[in-house]
């Protein structure tokens, strides 16, 4: 069996990147210091304390359309980097380089709507003879601490927004997916943005905190577990602002009148994608009883036909788990869960020990990890009802808010659960994963904070500033 997680050689050494599937080193990284972090900062911040060092929008606008060109040249390579180190299937890694090259786009487009407004000063006498205005300026230096499970596409929607609106940023990458990040980075230099205004931070956990509670930080992103962030955010310098994104276990709720051939394949795909290490992965169905026989046979047999293996393998549906000890942890749950009384249907064990088996479980208890935490693993979990409002207190019981979903073909019914389910978002007749690039992306409650999406974040990395203009007259 091979390691159990990142390696680092040595005190100050490299960072071994290993491929999930089998431990095959990739790469050595060289981790940054706490000296480094201070360099990396001070450049940063000298940037953007000259103004005029700040980049026209012309030419912000310029180099992000090279960077299109670029990456669109080079997708293959990025989907193939991305499966290796992530262990994401080929089938999503090509999905994923494709949509991250769409995020760029979108932040070019997202910069003709990023502007300022007229505040009208005449409502009152104190206010007459006043013209005022707000434009957009952007924050200063951001700090990207990102996750591992989409290590270009949310590498994309942290960076990309920083560089469109003329905020230096620096990105820590997480140390299982390096690589990716680091090409990106390069091929954003190789567009013409100058290194001091993207710098990655590749470096061990004591060193990210110092570089994120750095008071020169203006504004930080995080995405990752909800432990780590919220603790990040309590050390975070006065003055700066944040987003936090974390994970959720998304409720699903399929009514007697759904249509179980359609809302069978999306949740195998909802909730088996990147083997459920997704934050917004399909966790808990609640299953109309008097359907429920119906669906589980279905919802069983696509799930156990899944194909899981080598993420290069063209063939392969489910991949690894990022670590073996993710693979342990997810087997823990799984025959917790079973000994206090629920069912594997499909699954229920390890394949190897970086391979878990796409999981089914029926009627877990409601105390269970599988029912009360995000399992980020490949296991859904099944829960019959007969009292829908039940089911909706079940769906709503936990700290953790995200996406949500509802199967039913009466619209009524939907948009009247779609009231009442503790979600940012409730997705009709879909998976809880759906999600688009552009549309806003919220964890509540203690899955997040601030709200993310391309043109969302260029928002948070700028502030208004006005301007009050007083006529004078001239007699």
């Amino acid at each position: 069996m091979k390691g159990r997680g990142p390696k680092i050689l040595g005190e100050t050494g490299k960072l071994i990147v290993e491929q999930p599937f089998d431990g095959e080193v990739i790469a050595e990284v060289p981790l940054a210091g706490e000296g480094d972090v201070d360099a990396i900062l001070d450049r940063a911040v000298a940037g953007f304390a000259n103004r005029q060092g700040v980049l026209p929008l012309q030419k912000r606008v310029e180099i992000l359309k090279r960077l299109v060109d670029l990456m669109r040249a080079c997708v293959d390579e990025l989907a193939l980097l991305i499966a290796r180190e992530g262990g994401k299937p080929i089938i999503d890694a090509r999905i994923e380089a494709t949509r991250a090259v769409n995020g760029v786009e979108l932040a070019i487009e997202g910069l003709t709507n990023l502007g300022g407004r007229e505040i009208p000063m005449d409502l009152t006498a104190a206010g007459a003879g006043r013209t005022a205005f707000t434009r957009r300026e952007p924050i200063g230096p951001v700090v990207a601490v990102s996750a591992f499970n989409h290590p270009l596409n949310l590498i994309v929607h942290q960076v990309v927004p920083a560089i469109a609106v003329g905020c230096p940023v620096i990105v820590k990458p997480a140390n299982t997916t390096p690589l990716t990040c680091m090409k990106f980075v390069e091929l954003v230099h190789q567009a013409g943005l100058p290194r001091d205004w993207c710098q990655v931070c590749v470096c061990d956990i004591p060193t990210a905190e110092k570089l994120v509670t750095d008071a020169r930080v203006a504004f930080f992103s995080f995405i990752g577990s909800a432990k780590v962030g919220w603790y990040l955010r309590s050390k975070l310098a006065p003055g700066t602002r944040c987003a936090l994104e974390h994970g959720g276990a998304a409720p699903v709720i399929i009514y007697d009148d759904a249509d179980i051939e359609t809302c069978v394949p999306l949740l195998v795909k909802g909730g088996y994608y990147h083997a459920g290490q997704v934050c917004v992965s399909v966790q808990r169905i609640f299953v109309d009883n008097r359907i429920k026989k119906r669906f589980t046979e279905a919802f069983v047999t696509a799930v156990a036909g899944l194909r899981t293996g080598d993420p290069i393998n063209p063939g392969t549906e489910v991949g690894p788990l990022i670590l073996p000890r993710e693979v342990d942890r997810v087997g823990v749950w799984v025959d917790e869960a079973i000994r206090d009384g629920a069912v594997a249907l499909a699954g229920g064990n390890p394949l190897s020990d970086r391979l878990y088996l796409p999981t089914v479980l029926d009627s877990a208890a409601d105390d269970a990890k599988v029912s009360t935490l995000e399992i980020f693993g490949p296991v859904t979990s099944l829960y019959g009802f007969d009292d829908i409002d039940k089911a909706v207190v079940q769906a709503n019981a936990l700290p953790v808010a995200f996406q949500s979903a509802v199967f039913t073909q009466d619209l009524d019914r939907a948009l009247g659960l779609a009231d009442r389910l503790d979600a940012s978002a409730v997705m009709i007749n879909d998976h809880t994963a759906f999600r688009v690039d552009w549309m806003p992306f919220a964890g509540l409650r203690t899955s997040g904070y601030g709200t993310g999406g391309i043109e969302y974040t260029m928002e948070d990395m700028t502030q208004e500033k006005m301007t009050v203009i007083r006529k004078t007259v001239r007699e």
